[in-house]
């Protein structure tokens, strides 16, 4: 396995068991003490920890990681599509200073499923556990999640995209970009393979603003299928490269989580980091 930042990864294992100790204390707020106990570290080892990794607190963190959360950034973060546009920030859902380049296939290419094509493929560690990278030489064409979902099924699941083609282990062919994607620096490239309306679908996630989100009926109406929220929810669900394209911000009209292709704990914890992220953001412009 490939390392990209085996601090953060571990971080992630702590927050993970955060997240289950949450969920099982069904609602109440555990305390740090509680909190810390149930993760096997002390205290004051848990609140350097969560500090380091996102800048607020455990108990902020707890906030974050509720299933009221959701409605809260429909409530304050919500994003609408068509504003975005006219504003001139297309794009600005992109990973902070990420500079995505993608390339959609053409009709023939998409036919072919991946048919001539080599798919280079590696597992790497990230902030949101074990992830499956496979890419191309013109760019990434997937990223998945085994933290929540067996290794062999996530492997499964991404190879079944690209039927036709070569598959090659080759993690340094493609590290480059996935470490672009996770440290939210450099250029990651795509190349992605989808039905011209799963690409709309792909572009209008684009752009959502990290530490925001929509809904599935707003993206529907963005890509002027306004009835369509279904076929939407699927488009959003095959979205290949997760994450990078952040399906993890479309959220149902009642504030529902939906459904999340890697695991609803995934998605919670994708959510919970950008909103602690850029609250930490908020508060160094702040001082």
């Amino acid at each position: 396995m490939t390392k990209i930042d085996i601090e953060t990864s571990y971080h992630y294992g702590v927050i993970k068991r955060a997240i289950e100790a949450v969920d099982a204390a069904g609602g109440t707020p555990l305390a740090l003490d509680d909190l810390a106990r149930e993760v096997g570290m002390s205290p004051a080892h848990l609140q350097r920890v969560f500090s380091a990794w996102v800048g607020v607190s455990p108990k902020r963190y707890q906030q974050y990681l509720t299933l009221g959360h959701a409605k809260a950034l429909l409530q304050k973060r919500f994003t609408t599509l068509d504003v975005v546009n006219e504003v001139g920030l297309s794009g600005s859902g992109r990973l902070h200073d990420l500079f995505i380049k993608w390339e959609a296939m053409s009709p023939g290419e998409f036919a072919r499923k991946g048919d001539g094509l080599t798919v280079y493929w590696g597992w790497f560690e990230s902030p949101f556990g074990d992830c499956l990278a496979m890419g191309t030489d013109k760019g990434l064409c997937g990223l998945g999640f085994a933290d929540e979902i067996p290794r062999d099924e996530t492997f499964a699941d991404l190879a079944s995209r690209w039927p036709n083609a070569v598959l090659r282990e080759a993690p340094e062919r493609i590290s480059a970009w996935v470490e672009a994607a996770f440290q939210q620096n450099g250029t990651a490239n795509l190349h992605l393979l989808g039905a011209p309306f799963q690409i709309k679908v792909w572009e209008a996630l684009l752009n959502i603003p990290s530490g925001h989100v929509t809904t599935y009926s707003e993206i529907a109406t963005r890509v002027g299928s306004p009835k369509a929220v279904r076929a939407v929810g699927t488009a959003v669900g095959r979205n290949p490269v997760s994450w990078i394209i952040p399906c993890h911000r479309a959220l149902r009209k009642s504030g529902g989580l939906g459904g999340y292709h890697w695991g609803l704990p995934v998605k919670r914890a994708m959510l919970a980091y950008e909103t602690a992220l850029n609250e930490g953001q908020s508060s160094k412009v702040a001082r």
